[in-house]
């Protein structure tokens, strides 16, 4: 059993979150591969050496063998890869009720929740986001979501996956009723609702977005306590969803920073 990670950014900021943390225990559990040592690969062998990880050049065709059955875009690994042993995709996750009893405290706290985003690339765009404006969790479901791409969304996120926090559950609907539980305020973003010039976020907010064909789904639109919406003037019918999420977050994070 064991993760592989492939792209610069991803690999990158893997191994600067166990250099930076100097975390011995799972430096031991990574290898990178490599075959020629650019300018990219040499500040992310420095990064390993840093840390512990084990380093090893290889010619290009192991790396192709390692990597043959990943997805089509995580194959192209740029001449390097992490490979994390005893880890799935699935386990670089987080413990979502855990997380959200230690924000149950928190003065001010953002979850992010993906309804039914199939496409990877979307997702590691919120990811993205959500590392540049301070979002405090991540939440996939299990089923009906990117999370089998794993390696892609790493690379689409531009390595922000390994420092945001992430969890999938199997219960979106659930989520959102412990979240309330713990006095977190639910915004769905949908293009018929309050205009988000309007909206004032609550200390503890959790954002939910729909699919990029359906938008959110019915049960979760119905335990929303408010419906927001981002006003356009273009001639297609809505912003991507990855935009959208960043453009709620940034308006969250500038709210934050101007209650200071």
């Amino acid at each position: 059993m064991e993760n592989i990670l492939t792209g610069f950014h991803a690999v990158e900021e893997r191994v600067r979150r166990v250099s930076e943390a100097k975390d011995a225990a799972a430096a031991a559990k990574m290898t990178i591969f490599f075959d020629k040592a650019g300018p990219r690969i040499k500040k992310i062998l420095a990064y390993a050496k840093d840390a512990g990880v084990k380093a090893i050049k290889s010619e290009r065709a192991v790396l192709d063998e390692k990597t043959r059955s990943l997805s089509e875009t995580a194959r192209d690994h740029r001449g390097i890869i992490l490979v994390i042993a005893g880890e799935t995709q699935s386990d670089s996750s987080v413990d979502f009720e855990q997380e959200i009893e230690a924000l149950k405290m928190a003065e001010r706290a953002t979850v992010v929740i993906l309804d039914s985003i199939t496409d990877p690339h979307n997702t590691g765009a919120i990811i993205r986001s959500a590392d540049q404006f301070g979002t405090d969790l991540v939440v996939i479901p299990n089923r009906h979501g990117a999370e089998a791409d794993g390696e892609v969304v790493a690379r689409a996120s531009a390595g922000a996956a390994a420092w945001v926090k992430t969890v999938r559950v199997s219960n979106l609907s659930r989520a959102l009723e412990m979240l309330k539980e713990r006095g977190f305020w639910v915004y769905g973003a949908s293009a018929d609702g309050t205009t988000l010039s309007e909206c004032a976020f609550s200390p503890k907010c959790a954002i939910v977005m729909g699919s990029e064909g359906s938008g959110i789904s019915r049960l979760l639109r119905e335990k929303c306590d408010e419906i927001v919406s981002i006003p356009t003037c273009g001639k297609l019918d809505s912003l991507n969803v990855s935009v959208a999420a960043g453009v709620l977050l940034y308006e969250r994070r500038r709210q934050i920073l101007a209650s200071l």
